[in-house]
């Protein structure tokens, strides 16, 4: 049995948005004190951390101190330098590992890790130049996307071809970086599944839930999502089948597109994922509780839901309708306290329990 960290103990997180925010309540509800560690002022975690560092990620000393300062240390982002972690685990154990990162990190290696494990993902191949850009729309075809293999996120990073004459501008986009043509899937809906994996090897699934995007960023979750009993236990077998590979420990989101011919795998996200907010109000013990107790060594929860929920992300200007949905019946608001509004720009979600 995996040792369980005591009452106390100091949870360190890398990362102070409102996924290291989130992680620090349940971190204090399990009686645990969190530490982030953020390069930005004032982060929304702070405001419910116990304790934070503000350095940037190539300062040395100050990530030996924080590792020095916690006991265990996990991350609400996965694009933290090689070298800050290099640092950090040779003081503390970094959870979930260092594996999950080098493979979530780039693109072209997550997509050729996923194929290795018989996953099915879109088809793709990696750019390196205009040349290997035709040689790819010939295979592959058009429409196509063209992505950044590395630091894209909500859209960013990313070109659309819908001709294969598009391709000279779309790879300008990508001013110089090292990119990956992704072919379009033929899919009805989006789905994800939130999955865990702790110390012990414990594997639980929280139950997929169907995802709405708009303009790159995801806008509303509702589960239960539309899916046949053999396709819901597809995307339960398949996560676990990802986690046991990487002998992950924590929680992780997988994006997972359903067509005819099965399910997908779009993307995987080694944390807590904006896709899970709704086990906030619609389970007993939440994603970022989940997460904390893998890290931490303790008993996983069984993710089983009490109710059906719909999460919607409230996003830039979607904050003046924070008063009205304040009164609303069967809403749960979750705002993240940043200071600014900005177009675009996740300021906290709610979740509405279904009757």
């Amino acid at each position: 049995m995996a040792e369980m960290l005591a009452q106390g103990a100091v949870i360190g997180i890398l990362g102070g948005g409102q996924l290291g925010r989130m992680l620090s309540v349940a971190a204090a509800r399990l009686g645990f004190v969190s530490h982030i560690y953020e390069p930005g002022a004032n982060p929304p975690a702070g405001q419910v951390a116990d304790r934070v560092t503000t350095a940037a990620y190539d300062d040395a000393d100050a990530l030996k101190a924080f590792a020095d300062a916690v006991d265990v240390i996990t991350y609400e982002f996965e694009n933290i330098p090689t070298e800050a972690l290099d640092i950090l685990e040779a003081h503390r154990p970094i959870r979930p590992g260092r594996e999950a990162l080098r493979v979530s990190q780039d693109r072209l290696t997550e997509k050729t890790f996923l194929q290795e494990l018989g996953l099915k993902t879109a088809p793709f191949a990696d750019i390196a130049d205009l040349n290997s850009l035709n040689t790819a729309i010939e295979q592959i075809g058009t429409p196509a996307i063209l992505k950044t293999r590395r630091f894209g996120y909500d859209g960013k990073g990313q070109a659309r071809l819908r001709k294969p004459e598009d391709a000279e501008a779309a790879l300008a986009d990508m001013a110089g970086a090292p990119a990956i043509l992704e072919g379009f899937v033929e899919f009805s809906h989006e789905v994800s599944i939130i999955a865990a994996r702790g110390l012990d090897g414990q594997v639980a699934c929280f139950d997929p839930g169907e995802n709405v995007h708009r303009d790159g960023i995801l806008r509303t979750t509702t589960i239960p999502a539309r899916l046949s009993p053999a396709q819901r236990t597809d995307a339960i077998l398949l996560a676990a089948n990802i986690l046991n590979a990487l002998e992950y420990v924590g929680v992780m989101g997988v994006e997972l597109f359903v067509t005819p011919g099965g399910l997908i795998v779009n993307e995987i996200a080694p944390r807590v994922h904006n896709s899970g907010h709704w086990t906030q109000n619609g389970c007993a013990v939440d994603q970022f509780e989940q997460h904390i107790r893998a890290v931490a060594g303790w008993p996983l929860g069984d993710g089983q839901r009490h109710s059906d929920v719909v999460m919607e992300n409230l996003i830039g200007d979607d904050m003046d309708r924070v008063p009205e949905l304040a009164r609303e019946r069967d809403v749960a608001l979750h705002l993240y306290g940043k200071a600014e509004v900005k177009a675009g720009r996740k300021m906290g979600h709610f979740n509405r329990i279904k009757r």
